[in-house]
């Protein structure tokens, strides 16, 4: 599965050399940045996908749908996260590495709830806004936790690009 979203990603740096070419060193240089956001978006449509699915046409309560949904997307997210996102095709830590993926996930579970009740209730944001502000928040640090803490060093390969974010 991996190989594809590293063919696709060649197929998408190609398209932008070709008709952008203004843009693509850009995109090279942000290159495991722009992975992630894919990556997030990814895991971020499959979770509302599955909540979706497991509530409305499973019958399966809300809140029981979005903990089996957060279960199959945390397994999804850290795949793409760890062997596409940073290139770490190590496996001999990959417990230790899912482990504090999965309570980093967590945290930022309560984080999420704290500042949905924050931006909707104290402060009067709109629901969805709050949502998208509270998700660009944790992606920011959660970002910075998975590149420097949990596949640091990755053992991957390590083109020049890779060097930046």
């Amino acid at each position: 599965m991996i190989h594809l979203f590293r063919k696709g990603e060649e197929v998408c740096m190609g398209i932008a050399q070709r008709f952008f070419p203004w843009c693509a060193p850009h995109m090279r240089r942000y290159q495991r940045l722009l992975r992630y956001l894919v990556s997030g978006g990814i895991a971020a449509a499959v979770d509302l996908g599955l909540l979706y699915v497991f509530t409305d046409f499973f019958l399966i309560h809300y809140l029981t749908s979005a903990i089996f949904a957060f279960l199959i997307t945390f397994f999804i997210s850290f795949t793409l996260q760890k062997f596409w996102t940073f290139q770490d095709s190590t496996t001999d830590r990959v417990h230790v590495q899912a482990t504090i993926y999965f309570l980093v996930a967590l945290i930022n579970l309560v984080i999420n709830t704290a500042l949905m009740y924050l931006f909707v209730d104290i402060i009067g944001i709109w629901y969805m806004a709050a949502q998208f502000l509270a998700s660009g928040l944790l992606a920011f640090e959660s970002f910075f936790i998975s590149r420097y803490v949990i596949f640091k060093g990755g053992g991957g390969h390590s083109p020049s690009a890779e060097n930046n974010l």
